[in-house]
C-alpha cells in the first residue's frame, strides 16, 4: 500500500536563507517552488510586453512597471512575477512587504511553471487582491486574463486593459506581440 508523504510548510525565514544560485525560489502558502533560469523565448516575451506596458503606465500616471526580482511578499508567501505594475506611491517603502498590492501581475508560462502559474499563484494573486493577472502562453500564443469574480478571458487577438485611474485603454495586438517576440508561427 502506497502512502502519501506529508511535507512540512516552508517559512519566509527559511526562504531568505536559500542560496543565490541562479534559480528562482518562491514560496506560496508554505509550498516552495524552484525555477531554473528562464529560456530566451521567455525573456523575449517579457521584453516585448514590457515595451508596451512602460509607455502606457507612464502616460497614464498610474504607477510603475517592475521586472523580475521585484517581489510580492505578503501572508507568509513570496513570489517573483515576470512583470508587475504597482500603483503610484508618495514615498518608497523600506521592504517588499510594505509595497502596495499590484494593479497587474504577469506570468509567462514555461514547462516547469505551468501548473503553479495556473493554480497556486492564481489563487494567491486573487486572494491578496491583485486586480488583474495575465498568464502568457507561448505555445497557444494566447494571453489569459484573470480577474476576481469573473470568467477568465483567453485572447489570441486583442487584449485591453484599463486599470483604475487610467484615462485611456491599453490595447495589445496579441498576434503582433507574439510575432515580434517569437517570430511568425510555423
Amino acid at each position: 500500500m502506497l502512502m502519501a508523504l506529508s511535507t512540512r510548510a516552508w517559512t519566509l525565514a527559511e526562504l531568505d536563507r536559500l542560496p543565490n544560485d541562479g534559480n528562482r525560489y518562491e514560496l506560496v502558502d508554505g509550498e516552495l517552488f524552484v525555477t531554473p533560469a528562464p529560456s530566451t523565448a521567455h525573456e523575449e516575451l517579457a521584453a516585448a510586453l514590457l515595451s508596451r506596458l512602460v509607455p502606457y503606465v507612464q502616460s497614464q500616471h498610474i504607477g510603475r512597471v517592475y521586472t523580475p526580482h521585484a517581489v510580492v511578499r505578503t501572508l507568509g508567501s513570496e513570489v517573483e512575477p515576470d512583470l508587475v505594475v504597482r500603483p503610484a506611491m508618495r514615498s518608497l517603502p523600506d521592504t517588499w512587504a510594505e509595497m502596495p498590492t499590484p494593479l497587474l501581475v504577469v506570468e509567462i508560462l514555461s514547462a516547469t511553471t505551468r501548473r503553479r502559474d495556473h493554480e497556486q499563484k492564481r489563487a494567491f494573486y486573487m486572494r491578496i487582491g491583485v486586480a488583474e493577472y495575465w498568464i502568457v502562453d507561448r505555445w497557444s500564443r494566447s494571453i489569459r486574463v484573470v480577474r476576481s469574480n469573473t470568467e477568465d478571458l483567453v485572447t489570441e487577438t486583442v487584449l485591453e486593459w484599463q486599470p483604475k485611474g487610467a484615462h485611456d485603454v491599453l490595447r495589445v495586438d496579441v498576434a503582433g506581440y507574439f510575432a515580434e517576440a517569437l517570430g511568425t508561427p510555423p
